[in-house]
């Protein structure tokens, strides 16, 4: 992988520690000394290629500082460029490979400490400072490597969690859209059914089924447009007024108008319902007519929303088994699925089946109490109630 500004920046600063750090600490460690100039010049090569080496030390840190570690034994020049190396093992390779590296690095210490080391003595004093330096270069560079490891462990759940996010929004939208538009198309697929299996109408009777046919196709696109618009809006905005409890009677009549017989009953204590509680509700109600005019058209639907505060909110619907599936509208078969899903969301629970030969679909949702709500029930029934 190639350098980026930032790896040159890094490498070209840590270059030129270690080159400062053999220019100033050479008095200190030639204290006493008197090599030749001969030599001298070979140990502050060395020093320079040392230093020079440490643009490899991405690629082959550990060979890099294992050499370095060697040839350090041997010049004095060399102990920055070391330090540097050794930090690089620390920071980037495994705990078994740094403590594999740290082992060659002390290893002088036991015939250091044989030596009888004096604290007046200079070349203890370098030696200290030099096993000082390599231990907190090793120290160091392990708390670079656990801090990066702790940032790319927060970068991967805030990914994660950015991913979740948008499979939710996801699920949401589809849920939303199945819901809204699986009705409002029944409703339309049910008035053009009844317009083709009646070939004898009268112009007035045909011109009336096609009105409906068009109002169901526009409120579908309205339907659409409500939800996009609500997708597109900024947070916290909503372009388009969401379903509540109280337009129940309104769904119960669209069905009847379509020819479905609906028998609606909504006792609920005083106050209107929260909103996401009514909204789900609302939900569950449309996918039990929804589901009721694909396969049961004929039969009638009984539907029944009552709870309160505490209590929570219960939502029932039955309605007759036809024969033989009568809709030719076609299904993805997500609905109660995604019910399901709604509703656990909001805390609740979902039960559909076959019970003493009618299918029933029943639903309760948490209704949580606020201070100061009236305690008395009101009765709502739609036209045609129980």
């Amino acid at each position: 992988m190639p350098r980026t500004a930032g790896d040159w920046i890094a490498d070209i600063a840590l270059f030129l520690f270690a080159a400062c750090f053999a220019v100033l600490s050479a008095d200190t460690v030639l204290h006493g000394e008197h090599p030749s100039p001969a030599v001298l010049f070979a140990d502050q090569a060395a020093g320079a290629l040392a230093c020079a080496a440490l643009f490899l030390r991405r690629r082959r840190p550990v060979q890099l500082a294992v050499a370095l570690l060697v040839a350090g034994m041997f010049s004095h020049f060399i102990t920055g460029a070391t330090i540097v190396a050794v930090f690089t093992v620390a920071a980037g390779r495994t705990i078994r490979t740094t403590a594999w590296v740290a082992g060659l690095g002390f290893l002088p210490v036991p015939l250091f400490l044989a030596g009888g080391p004096s604290l007046d003595d200079p070349a203890t004093a370098s030696g200290v400072t030099y096993f000082v330096l390599l231990a907190g270069a090793i120290g160091w560079g392990l708390f670079v490597r656990s801090r990066r490891q702790l940032v790319e462990s927060l970068r991967e759940r805030a990914e994660s969690a950015r991913t979740e996010a948008r499979r939710q929004v996801r699920e949401d939208i589809a849920r939303e859209m199945h819901d809204v538009l699986a009705h409002r198309l029944s409703l339309l697929s049910l008035h053009a059914g009844a317009l083709a299996f009646n070939p004898g109408a009268s112009e007035q009777e045909t011109r009336e089924a096609a009105e409906v046919i068009r109002d169901s196709a526009h409120e579908a696109l309205e339907d659409l447009r409500g939800i996009i618009g609500v997708l597109r809006a900024p947070t916290g905005e909503v372009s388009r007024p969401q379903p509540v409890l109280t337009d129940l009677p309104s769904l119960a009549e669209e069905s009847r108008k379509a020819g479905m017989r609906v028998d609606l009953e909504v006792a609920v204590a005083a106050g209107e319902a929260p909103g996401a509680l009514g909204r789900t509700a609302y939900r569950i109600v449309q996918e039990g007519l929804t589901n009721a005019r694909k396969h049961a058209p004929d039969s009638p639907v009984h539907v029944s929303v009552s709870g309160g505060q505490d209590e929570g909110l219960s939502v029932r619907l039955r309605n007759g088994l036809a024969a033989a599936p009568v809709s030719e509208v076609p299904g993805a078969g997500q609905g109660l699925a995604g019910l399901a899903e709604r509703t656990h969301i909001a805390g609740g629970r979902l039960e559909h089946g076959v019970y003493g030969g009618e299918f029933e679909l029943r639903a309760w949702l948490p209704w949580a109490a606020r201070r100061g709500a009236p305690e008395t029930a009101a009765q709502v029934s739609g036209p045609g109630s129980t």
